[in-house]
């Protein structure tokens, strides 16, 4: 695998497969590819009112269906002293209150949560057998001329509906017309009709969804199966579909509210549209074949959002010293200084680094002179920074800097460790050298920090895990680069080519 060809290909898999993935996450689970992206939460409530006659009462409410382009994410219900079961009717799900002993006034609340979702799918099902329409004399007749007059004009049932509703809305309604409406209301009209011309259609009952509109009632459509989907028909406006702001309710079950042990039984509905953190309606449940971090509890999802951008401070280091040429103390100290700075914040993060190496230095320059060896003389510098930063902690506690309080944040180890690399390279290739490698080190965890604080690297490392393939894959190209370093194009600048 060290041959150019299998390299290059392992590369381009890793890129495919971060890139691919995340892909499907959003468009499978709707995580949203930037941080502060906000959307429209409509929550409908049903008010369901009645009069108990004193003994039990049950109480059924039709549920809505889930439907393509809306999306339900969570529902509730309120009702004091009742039983609340859901069970599966026909169709649709059912909701059932009861209760043994029933007196005076009831009212019950069902409410939902829903979003509007262009590109959330639900797969149709092919209706049953066209059920056998009864007409009785003399309406018979009148849809049969109707239907005789506009069949030959039509190609399929969609269009054999809106030849229909034009003749309905056509004044003066001719007589055959007439007659029908004056029967059934048009919304219970036109699916009889083309049932008895054989094609496949149905009453369904849905609501306008309005911002702060209260106490509204469902309306009647139409809708008409085309062979792969239903496709909806408003008698009021030929142009509607199911991509606006309508939620169907009722599609399957032969009414939407029935009430036994009671009178004078409706339902009214209320709702209001609110923004929301898309964030915060993403799913991604147990079934998700894709690692969520949202599984986790919470303390350790706190943890993974500072973990998962250890990568990208590990790129930052692998591009300021293979392309730029930076010298660091320690191949990844800056990712650890910068991990420790998105704790202590930037400036007091730097102050309190330096003060600390600083003073350790000069400790160490002590314990040089005691001839110690290397474990001892490590373990003596971690008690030594851990006095060293209680002692700042205090002192700035005292003066009334609550910055310097964040010094705790920073590894014992990392900084005991970075004081004797110090220290060993001040004695072997002076302070000149002490001076470079570590202002490259606080130099590469700056660029480091102010790209891990990044708004959209945060949530892109954290929702989205499997782009760290791709940093990975980079990270893999440039561990193949042995050109110039850009630091040392100045060099070579005077050089003949």
């Amino acid at each position: 695998m060290t041959q150019r060809g299998p390299f290059l290909f392992i590369v381009a898999l890793l890129l495919l497969a971060g890139i691919a993935t995340a892909l499907f996450r959003h468009s499978e689970y709707r995580v949203p590819y930037t941080p502060g992206t906000a959307q429209a939460v409509w929550q409908v409530e049903a008010r369901i009112e009645f009069d108990a006659d004193g003994g039990r009462s049950q109480v059924v409410l039709t549920l809505p269906p889930e439907q393509s382009d809306f999306r339900i994410i969570s529902e509730s219900t309120a009702s004091a002293g009742y039983g609340y079961t859901t069970e599966q009717g026909t169709g649709q799900r059912l909701a059932r209150w009861s209760k043994l002993d029933a007196r005076g006034e009831q009212t019950l609340f069902y409410t939902i949560e829903a979003i509007a979702d262009p590109g959330y799918e639900v797969p149709q099902t092919k209706p049953k057998a066209i059920p056998d329409i009864v007409w009785e004399e003399p309406y018979r007749t009148a849809a049969d001329t109707v239907l005789n007059a506009v069949l030959p004009q039509t190609a399929d049932g969609y269009t054999l509906a809106r030849q229909l509703l034009q003749r309905m809305n056509t004044v003066p309604l001719d007589q055959n017309m007439s007659l029908l409406l004056q029967k059934w209301p048009l919304p219970r009209l036109l699916p009889r009709m083309l049932q008895t011309a054989g094609y496949n259609a149905r009453t369904v009952a849905a609501l306008d969804l309005e911002d702060q509109r209260r106490r509204q009632s469902l309306r009647e459509l139409v809708q008409v199966w085309d062979d792969t989907n239903w496709r909806l028909i408003d008698p009021e406006d030929e142009e509607r579909n199911n991509s606006e702001n309508l939620l169907l309710w009722q599609t399957g079950q032969p009414g939407v509210l029935e009430v036994i042990g009671g009178s004078d039984s409706k339902v009214l509905f209320s709702m209001i549209s609110q923004n929301r953190p898309s964030l915060s309606l993403v799913d991604e449940g147990n079934n998700s074949p894709l690692v969520s971090l949202y599984s986790l509890p919470v303390a350790e999802q706190s943890m993974f959002k500072l973990i998962m951008l250890l990568p990208v401070g590990a790129f930052v280091v692998v591009f300021m010293r293979i392309l730029v040429g930076f010298r660091t103390s320690g191949t990844f100290m800056p990712v650890l200084i910068a991990l420790s700075f998105l704790q202590t914040e930037l400036l007091p993060g730097l102050v309190s680094f330096l003060l600390v190496v600083a003073v350790g230095l000069v400790i160490r320059s002590y314990l040089s002179a005691l001839n110690l060896l290397l474990v001892a003389r490590i373990a003596t510098l971690v008690i030594v920074v851990i006095g060293i930063i209680s002692v700042f902690s205090i002192l700035s506690y005292q003066l009334g800097l609550i910055g310097g309080l964040t010094i705790s944040f920073f590894p014992m180890i990392i900084l005991a460790w970075t004081i004797e690399r110090m220290s060993i390279l001040w004695e072997e290739d002076g302070p000149k050298e002490v001076l470079i490698q570590g202002g490259g080190s606080l130099f590469v965890a700056v660029i480091a920090y102010l790209l891990m604080t990044q708004p959209l690297i945060e949530h892109l490392a954290f929702n989205f895990p499997e782009l760290h393939l791709c940093l990975l894959a980079l990270i893999l190209l440039l561990g193949r680069y042995t050109g110039y370093r850009l630091t040392e194009l100045t060099r070579f600048t005077g050089m003949p080519h």
